[in-house]
């Protein structure tokens, strides 16, 4: 097994950047073969107040309605609950279940400019292509 953190993590788009305008929920990533799972989300600017926050869930299956909020025990993270401009916030993963995916909550506002990556680690077999 190599020792460099590239051979040894996997790379998954959460959340398309873009302008978001209301609460939006990333796509499915499967965390099969990935014991460990840290989400990157990024932030720009923020329009007129928006008040945005973010949170893990999780799910056995990819069927949007079957995800629900990962339990706080389950989840380490820097975010607070309104996101600023310009900044990365990272919410570890350390729950069961296969498929996890962010959530961008609005409280308020008009928008924020985010993205979001999971960085899938503790690979079953490494290298990791």
């Amino acid at each position: 097994m190599r020792k460099d953190l590239y051979s040894n993590i996997g790379l998954a788009l959460a959340l398309s950047p873009a302008v978001q305008a209301a609460a939006v929920s990333g796509v499915a990533v499967d965390l099969k073969e990935f014991a460990s799972a840290l989400v990157v989300v990024n932030t720009g600017a923020i329009v007129g107040a928006g008040d945005f926050g973010a949170k893990l869930q999780h799910s056995d299956t990819s069927t949007s309605g079957d995800f629900v909020d990962v339990p706080a025990a389950d989840v380490k993270t820097n975010a607070p609950a309104t996101l600023a401009a310009d900044t990365s916030y990272k919410l570890g993963y350390i729950g069961k279940k296969r498929f996890l995916r962010i959530a961008l909550t609005k409280a308020g506002g008009t928008s924020i400019a985010a993205d979001a990556v999971v960085i899938k680690g503790t690979p079953a077999l490494a290298p990791v292509a």
